[in-house]
């Protein structure tokens, strides 16, 4: 189990843990707390390029449907087939429950640390 002192963070709510030359990326905890409980996830496929920014994913809760988008650029490695059948995983631990393993990794300069995302979270609701 990885601590969220490990990971880095984007400023679209996914977080990026890396392993070896491969990441693997998910919702943070403050993103699956503002969606509220999640019902269902549409992910990429094996061998889909992702490109850093953009949607790779759809993530549906009771309150909508909302895009998980790309904190990196790369080839998309695995999904996390348990999320298909079991979404309310990321509500329940969303720094283990992984989206996509990403190979191939390109653009991880914006990446925040944990105590750079945390303070982001607490400015903008500030705002």
């Amino acid at each position: 189990m990885a601590k969220s002192e490990e990971m880095k963070f984007s400023k679209s709510h996914e977080w990026v843990l890396f392993d070896g030359e491969k990441v693997r990326i998910g919702l943070s905890d403050y993103a699956q707390d503002q969606l509220g409980d999640i019902v269902f996830v549409d992910l990429p496929d094996e061998g889909d390029e992702i490109t850093k920014e953009e949607s790779f994913a759809d993530i549906e809760s009771v309150k909508a449907v909302s895009e998980a988008y790309s904190p990196v650029t790369g080839t998309v490695s695995a999904v996390n087939e348990e999320l298909l059948d079991s979404p309310e995983m990321i509500n329940s631990a969303p720094l283990e429950s992984w989206l996509i393993e990403v190979e191939g990794v390109e653009e991880i300069e914006e990446l925040l640390t944990a105590e750079e995302y945390k303070k982001f979270c607490e400015e903008s609701e500030e705002a």
